[in-house]
């Protein structure tokens, strides 16, 4: 009720129009709420609907009535359950609807035949055996206890009341049986009416205004940062953007800029706080935009903004559109705090001498901000993640796609149920360990930017592959990838592991440095093959292997060219650091894996 109510004023205050927009307007017959999210089941964040299990639900089901969401609602849960293949299978014309009787088929047309409600019950006994409501519920009541000889009197007291309808007594008491079987699943029908109407509201909301429906969602889950990071990958997959943090456009909350893209809050940061991005906003509102880093330094509330919040604010890139050093500002902080305090003490001394004459001795001179080398992409967005818990100006996936799409084809964003072999690669993230039938098991979520696919290693997986799964490093795998039921989505059994230096050993056909033919200056080859050999892998077995990348020097020389491989003694082991000094040695810098001939 909350999202909703959040949702409903935001499309008030920015569409032009919606003023007096209500969600009691709304026609429950909107096929692009059903077509786009129900039947597609997208609906992560919509009310009632958003487990893993309810979606695969709706992909089967398709409900494409406000009757079906109701339905679906209550039968989704402990015993009634049993009854869904039934429900499917009839909607769509798969097994034939039957009715108990067909004086209730106008009553059970809607749920295809099945007693779905509690309502459906007492009706039934309403209809078919005479009860009043009243006494309709005594015996829905009594089903429930399930107590012999209270029902022993019910089946009679029903039998006679049939036998009015001419329905003989077997019949009577497979209507009968039936009703008390469906009375110990029935649920409220009022209530999952209550609950579809707001999960229809919610849809809706999704479909026509997605932003709001974001923004709405998210200040809500604020300070859940695994819910927001669940938030930030489904807006993405509507085409939603989303803009950083910014101290002088952002405010406590999440906001829609315009249709497809959204604000992130200031007060979803980690480490700040409502109090002092209030105070920081309103400090803006009342005096105009923060012009440097150190103007806020000197304008904000040092009682409550604090240090770690600034810090937090830096990281987080809400200083992005002063300085985007963020290095350079983070090692600002100190003389920051310093200029402000100072500017605050020169400030409280001028009270003291006011004249009419040039203030002099207070200086408003701006100090320079620290020297410091700008992080490189990866740098940045660890610290990101500090400060938001998630990347979300970039993804680590980048810094290596480059090189790891040369070998692997396969992106995790169109994997599909398969016995196939796969190899994936991506960024671990997610990482915990559970305790299955099987035994113990590491579950991680791989992504590569496309999409997340779940992996899991058991018991069995060699503790030298398990070691080099590592939180926001990147792993290559090979495995096949099978749909889970249990969550509704995929999972990759992974059977063989590498990190990114055991990858190109597996699959980089050689190194290739360039040198010029007429250079006097050649790289110290014996020099790296000794600080980089090969790398012996001992397996869990006690095998030994030894391993590395073969090196073939490129020549160029006038009009000639040509390649000298090195041979088996010209192997290196091919990490981050070996790499990088191959190309300090090599010509301009080129030396490079080559992974296709």
């Amino acid at each position: 009720l909350t999202i909703l109510e959040i949702g409903r004023k935001l499309i008030q205050k920015r569409h032009q129009g919606r003023e007096n927009f209500a969600y009691d307007q709304l026609p429950l017959t909107d096929r692009k709420v059903f077509d786009d999210i129900f039947i597609k089941g997208r609906t992560e964040a919509v009310f009632q609907f958003e487990s893993p299990g309810m979606r695969r639900l709706l992909k089967d089901a398709k409900p494409d009535r406000f009757e079906d969401l109701i339905a679906l609602n209550a039968l989704y849960r402990p015993g009634p359950m049993d009854l869904i293949p039934t429900f499917v299978a009839r909607k769509h014309g798969d097994e034939k609807v039957e009715y108990p009787h067909p004086l209730v088929s106008t009553m059970l047309a809607e749920t295809y035949g099945i007693m779905v409600y509690q309502e459906q019950v007492m009706q039934t006994a309403q209809i078919l055996g005479g009860y009043s409501l009243g006494a309709a519920d005594m015996l829905r009541r009594a089903m429930g206890k399930k107590k012999p000889e209270e029902m022993a009197q019910q089946r009679e007291i029903f039998r006679l009341g049939a036998a009015k309808n001419e329905i003989d007594a077997a019949k009577a008491d497979e209507i009968f049986d039936l009703m008390e079987k469906f009375a110990g699943y029935g649920f409220n029908k009022s209530h999952a009416a209550a609950y579809a109407l707001l999960a229809y509201h919610t849809a809706w909301l999704k479909r026509h205004y997605p932003a709001e429906f974001y923004c709405a969602n998210m200040s809500v889950e604020m300070g859940d940062t695994d819910k927001l990071q669940v938030l930030v990958e489904d807006a993405k997959s509507f085409q939603m953007q989303f803009e950083l943090p910014d101290v002088n456009r952002g405010n406590y909350r999440f906001e829609p800029v315009s249709n497809d893209t959204i604000r992130y809050s200031l007060g979803a940061i980690k480490g700040t706080g409502e109090q002092a991005i209030l105070s920081i906003v309103q400090e803006r509102e009342a005096n105009g935009n923060y012009s440097s880093f150190f103007d806020f330094m000197r304008r904000i509330d040092r009682q409550r903004v604090n240090k770690r919040t600034i810090e937090a604010l830096i990281r987080a890139g809400a200083f992005d559109s002063l300085q985007l050093n963020r290095a350079s500002l983070l090692a600002s902080v100190d003389i920051g705090l310093s200029f402000a305090a100072a500017q605050e003490a020169n400030a409280n001394q001028g009270g003291l001498f006011d004249s009419d004459e040039d203030d002099t001795h207070a200086s408003h001179q701006e100090p320079a901000l620290v020297h410091a080398t700008p992080w490189d992409t990866r740098a940045q967005l660890a610290q990101e993640k500090l400060a938001i818990g998630f990347y979300l100006s970039g993804h680590l996936f980048d810094a290596y796609a480059l090189e790891v799409r040369q070998f692997i084809h396969q992106k995790i964003g169109d994997l599909q149920d398969s016995r196939d072999q796969k190899t994936i690669a991506g960024i671990v993230r997610d990482m915990r360990w559970a305790n299955t039938a099987r035994g113990k098991m590491l579950l991680v979520k791989l992504d590569d930017k496309s999409g997340v696919v779940d992996i899991a290693f058991s018991a069995s997986t060699p503790q030298a592959q398990i070691a080099l799964v590592k939180e926001d490093e990147l792993l290559v795998l090979q495995g096949a990838c099978r749909e889970d039921r249990f969550s509704g989505g995929l999972r990759f059994n992974a059977q063989q592991v590498w990190d990114l230096a055991g990858a190109r050993l597996q699959f980089a056909k050689y190194l290739q440095v360039s040198i010029q033919g007429a250079s006097t200056r050649l790289p110290n080859i014996a020099a790296l093959l000794r600080e980089f050999p090969p790398q012996t892998i001992t397996q869990d077995d006690g095998y030994s292997n030894t391993k590395g990348v073969p090196v073939r020097l490129r020549i160029q020389g006038g009009d000639c060219k040509g390649e000298i491989d090195l041979g088996a003694k010209g192997r290196f082991y091919p990490s981050d650091a070996a790499l990088a000094a191959w190309m300090l040695e090599a010509e301009s810098g080129q030396a490079k894996l080559v992974y296709v001939e």
